[in-house]
């Protein structure tokens, strides 16, 4: 009988349950998310349902996300965090330097992206969750890719369904393929939509205030203006904009995209914000390990700057030595 497996035709034996179709197309023994009909197939209806003629399926996979109390800990939805540094988890060479690049970064928590398995691939392909497991990090699965604010809704859910109920999400719908500027009123109404689903949404957006303060007031536990377009390096480009995020914020706001390198991040910290999300400049450093460690250093730093108080600017110099008992 002919059905229809992540967007493609496929021939499968009559009266097969979805526990044996998976076992035949060597996705048994992965970590995979069902879509039937368009609806989420619980891991449990897997051998009770039967496939039947014209049946439509999705299956997706996630790709490249017990230590001592925090003493100054970021809090996200409840969850305390000892590192500020998130960190992306695409563009690496291979699963080995990506978990050695986030290992050096000190990251907790790394994003993920959901796409369709590949039907023709060997069981023994790396999966990345076994690279990064969920035991030892907070894995974000992020709506990356998505244009609409129902395909991040729909993203979402096949993420729970996926990482056993996890409701932490990163939220983004794009609006340009060219610049990947935020499609913001898109956000909003995703953003609308999970929280009333019981989401933890962490939403990235423009670095607008009234938008930031929009999707806070939606019920968003952090939101997450960028610095600078997705993947640029260009580093913070309106701080101005980003210390009043700040200043009217009671959620946590994490600069998102634009870093480059470990200064963009002390300077995203030192303006207030409570932590820095980036992938690219890690990924496609000359040396992704070394500058993961520069970016934990970065992000350290710029915190202790911004908890001890700059001093204040002034247009003459000051002298540090006393001028008293100098010999003229």
């Amino acid at each position: 009988m002919s059905i229809t497996l992540n967007g493609e035709s496929h021939e499968a034996s009559a009266g097969i349950s979805v526990a044996r179709l998976l076992d035949e197309l060597g996705q048994g023994e992965q970590r995979v998310v069902v879509e039937h009909n368009g609806a989420i197939l619980p891991r449990t209806q897997y051998e009770a349902t039967r496939v039947a003629e014209g049946d439509q399926f999705e299956i997706v996979r996630a790709i490249g996300g017990g230590a001592a109390e925090p003493e100054d800990p970021l809090i996200v939805g409840g969850r305390r965090f000892g590192s500020r540094l998130l960190v992306g988890t695409g563009k690496y060479r291979d699963a080995q330097q990506t978990r050695s690049a986030i290992d050096a970064s000190g990251a907790e928590i790394v994003t993920v992206a959901l796409r369709r398995t590949n039907i023709g691939q060997s069981p023994d392909e790396p999966n990345l969750l076994d690279t990064l497991p969920p035991d030892v990090f907070t894995i974000l699965p992020n709506t990356a890719g998505c244009y609409t604010a129902d395909e991040a809704v729909r993203t979402c859910r096949l993420a729970r369904e996926l990482l056993d109920g996890h409701s932490l999400v990163k939220l983004e719908v794009i609006g340009d393929r060219t610049t990947l500027y935020p499609d913001v009123p898109a956000t909003l109404a995703a953003a609308e939509t999970l929280v009333a689903e019981g989401f933890e949404v962490m939403a990235y957006t423009s670095d607008d205030p009234v938008m930031c303060k929009r999707l806070e007031e939606a019920g968003c536990v952090a939101v997450m203006p960028l610095a600078a377009p997705i993947g640029s390096g260009l580093g913070i480009q309106n701080r101005y904009n980003l210390m009043t995020i700040i200043e009217q914020a009671t959620v946590p706001i994490l600069v998102d995209a634009g870093v480059g390198t470990a200064s963009d991040a002390a300077v995203a910290m030192e303006l207030g914000c409570h932590g820095v999300l980036m992938n690219t400049a890690i990924a496609e450093a000359r040396d992704p390990v070394r500058m993961a460690r520069a970016m934990k250093l970065g992000v350290e730093a710029g915190r202790e700057a911004f908890l001890a108080g700059r001093m204040a600017r002034r247009r003459f110099a000051s002298a540090s030595s006393p001028e008293e008992g100098v010999s003229r």
